[in-house]
């Protein structure tokens, strides 16, 4: 079977879409795997290369380019991961490929037009898609379908809790942190330096990347990772952790830490809410006396 996996990275988009998508082509080893994405300032494309995919580049997000690439390829399903991607673009493909099957995934209950919906949060509600998927749609939501990396998987298996005086946070903003909260955190952090540290996590995909390495420079109190591929390790070797409530929430939810949530961006308003129900420091917007509370908080427990 010949999949085509449609998703995009960029400083703008972040790295998440393309992240998830590479353990998604896990559960498909044996068809041919073929990436279609843009070629975006602060790409992670060569993750891609790297885990040994083929890739497509195209030039924009036209169905016309989409729609000649699946037939020139012959495929026979393709995996949309896109926000721009909508019902009637996907309704548009199916009826030029009627053969064609499509898989989405989708974290904000949009309508589709596809016959496999996949929202593998820890929030999603299959009650929830009631009317915005057809009916023979196959509906794949929670956390049962979570799409972890492995190393989540051994990390969690490996871990052990251990009293320390000293308590470290996690602290990841995305691949992208395209907001620049990094360094506002690291700022309300530092009055507890003393009595912490931290394991900060970002990408070259992130364009403040100077910034925050100038900032980190000679603070001894923070661990500063780029590109890292032991970010699981580095999650359940921190007391607490500090977040996006995204793709990553999913992941130190998995590992049983606790978290502070900051939302920034439109697509992370569904995780955001279901925290806040369940109890979870998390916050609209960086907001710098609110985090303070909820670090005092998370280091007396």
């Amino acid at each position: 079977m010949n999949i085509l996996i449609r998703a995009d990275s960029s400083s703008y988009i972040g790295t998440g879409h393309i992240m998830r998508d590479l353990v998604l082509a896990k559960q498909y080893k044996n068809e041919n795997i073929i990436f279609a994405t843009q070629d975006l300032v602060g790409n992670i494309n060569y993750k891609i290369i790297e885990a040994g995919y083929k890739i497509e580049l195209l030039k924009s997000n036209d169905f016309e380019e989409l729609n000649d690439l699946i037939k020139r390829l012959n495929i026979d399903m393709i995996i949309i991961d896109n926000y721009d991607i909508d019902y009637n673009f996907e309704k548009k493909l199916k009826e030029d490929n009627s053969s064609l099957k499509i898989f989405v995934l989708d974290d904000t209950y949009e309508k589709h037009f596809c016959d496999i919906l996949l929202n593998h949060n820890i929030y999603a509600d299959k009650k929830k898609y009631q009317n915005r998927v057809p009916k023979n749609c196959e509906l794949r939501c929670g956390a049962k379908y979570t799409l972890l990396r492995d190393e989540f998987l051994e990390a969690k298996k490996a871990k052990k809790r251990v009293k320390k005086k000293n308590k470290t946070i996690f602290l990841g903003l995305g691949g992208a942190d395209h907001k620049n909260l990094n360094i506002k955190i690291l700022k309300v952090v530092e009055k507890f330096k003393k009595s912490l540290k931290v394991n900060l996590v970002t990408t070259t995909a992130n364009k403040h990347l100077e910034e925050l390495k100038e900032y980190c420079k000679d603070k001894k109190w923070i661990n500063l990772q780029i590109n890292s591929n032991e970010v699981a390790k580095l999650m359940s070797k921190s007391d607490f952790a500090i977040v996006t409530p995204s793709v990553t929430a999913n992941e130190i939810f998995y590992l049983d830490l606790p978290m502070i949530t900051i939302k920034t961006a439109k697509n992370q308003k569904e995780m955001y809410k279901y925290l806040k129900k369940q109890g979870y420091s998390s916050m609209k917007k960086f907001d710098k006396r609110l985090l303070e509370k909820s670090i005092i908080k998370l280091l007396g427990d």
